[in-house]
């Protein structure tokens, strides 16, 4: 079988054409960033607030944290069902699957801030939106980050669930090859996939290690440190 999926992953005729691994592979990157997109800007502001105002925290994450447990296939088939075929019902079952970490970790994020810190900004003249913007935000990047790279591996390990709805995406491979019992086509959509799951979680790991501030990551202490144990010695000593 490895013989057989290298032979057709190296083969360039299934690299061309609307079916094409090039063509599927951008298919599956679109429903996955799209659903993302749509799960971040739903997410992040209710985290936000939740976690800013320490309210209604219970109903927001546990409504969410049931959104996590339904079945995304269940949902993908109960909303054809209910609006017909087409990418909407993809993307709304992706969305559904997004929100809870991105919820969770930007709520546990700003809500986890020192409330020395809140007062100390709170002294010194910040207003509420200030004090968010400007010291709960950047001290809650690295958990913010955190859930969105959860988010995203969910989306993009899911997002083959299209092919059940005769969509496009890396999970045609798997559904097609299931059928037509061509091991090799369905090994090389589950690699495609993993490749992808990989190459999108190290991007958000090279995102969070450039903005998030240096002073939270322990860089700067280790900089520090480091400059300070090559400095030369004065002399005399």
């Amino acid at each position: 079988m490895i013989q057989g999926f290298l032979d057709y992953i190296t083969d360039p005729a299934n690299w061309s054409g609307a079916e094409g691994i090039s063509n599927r592979i951008a298919q599956h990157l679109g429903y996955t960033f799209l659903s993302l997109l749509i799960a971040a800007v739903i997410a992040f502001p209710v985290g936000l607030l939740i976690g800013h105002t320490r309210r209604g925290a219970f109903i927001a994450i546990n409504t969410a944290n049931a959104w996590r447990a339904l079945p995304t296939l269940g949902l993908l088939t109960l909303v054809v069902l209910l609006i017909g075929i087409g990418k909407v019902p993809v993307i709304i079952a992706l969305v559904v699957l997004g929100i809870p970490p991105i919820l969770a970790s930007t709520y546990a994020g700003v809500s986890g801030v020192d409330r020395a810190t809140i007062d100390a900004a709170r002294g010194m003249g910040m207003t509420g939106r200030e004090i968010l913007t400007k010291v709960e935000i950047p001290i809650a990047l690295p958990l913010i980050i955190s859930g969105l790279r959860s988010a995203t591996l969910q989306i993009v390990s899911t997002a083959t669930v299209a092919a059940y709805v005769a969509l496009g995406g890396l999970g045609r491979y798997v559904i097609d090859g299931l059928s037509l019992r061509d091991f090799p086509q369905m090994l090389t959509g589950a690699v495609l996939v993993a490749v992808l799951a990989i190459l999108l979680d190290l991007c958000f790991a090279a995102i969070g290690r450039y903005a998030v501030s240096a002073g939270l990551t322990g860089r700067l202490r280790r900089n520090t440190d480091t400059k300070t144990s090559t400095a030369p010695a004065p002399a005399g000593v």
